[in-house]
């Protein structure tokens, strides 16, 4: 009886193990469509990169939303780690500002990322405003609160950055009419948003970012 007590859990733990594999490789397969395709592809395009049937893809994600959502965040979490391994020192601002200026050099860094970041922008142009406004906006209003950009009418404000914001990465990643360092010179234009002064943003823009080689995503 002892033995059968401790079989059941055994199955039960290879058995998480086996669908957290097969879940992890569904989302890398969705990584490598949203990067070919987009997130117009279909969950049959999904399912055939897979190599399984759209029943299997079912079996762990509700719809194609969920899967892609997922397949974007583990990619946006990829680059968010890699920003804070590289960041440099600086006030709150300056290294807020580096995760974006990183985010204009990420067909260097971040290859599949940067062409999912090319079709979603190219079928949404609004990805990025809608994008933001989660953790990024949050992450502004604490910077705010810091007194290092101005924080009076911020929803104002912060609707006028995202635009600005939106504008800069497409030109980069969809349009291809600003280099990174041209966007940087944009991105330091728009600070005047904030109430940043014209040298405070040169300055920012002129921060040297350190670069590791591409991690395949």
């Amino acid at each position: 009886m002892a033995a059968k007590k401790q079989t059941a859990p055994v199955l039960g733990n290879r058995q998480a193990a086996y669908s957290a594999r097969n879940r992890a490789k569904l989302i890398k397969n969705a990584q490598e469509i949203l990067a070919e395709v987009g997130p117009s592809a279909t969950i049959e395009q999904i399912a055939a990169h897979a190599e399984v049937s759209p029943t299997t893809i079912y079996k762990y994600f509700q719809n194609k939303d969920e899967l892609f959502l997922l397949a974007f965040a583990d990619l946006w979490q990829d680059f968010l780690r890699y920003s804070a391994e590289n960041s440099s020192p600086g006030d709150p601002i300056e290294r807020v500002l580096d995760i974006g200026r990183r985010l204009f050099r990420a067909k260097l860094t971040h290859p599949l990322f940067a062409k999912a970041l090319h079709h979603s922008l190219s079928e949404s142009s609004h990805f990025i405003i809608d994008a933001d406004q989660g953790e990024g906006k949050d992450v502004f209003r604490r910077v705010a609160s810091t007194g290092a950009i101005k924080g009076e009418d911020f929803e104002a404000r912060w609707v006028l950055w995202t635009n600005i914001f939106s504008g800069v990465m497409s030109a980069v990643h969809v349009k291809d009419e600003l280099t990174p360092e041209e966007a940087d010179i944009a991105y330091g234009i728009g600070l005047s948003v904030w109430g940043v002064s014209e040298t405070k943003a040169k300055k920012i823009m002129s921060r040297k970012l350190e670069f590791t080689p591409s991690t395949g995503k």
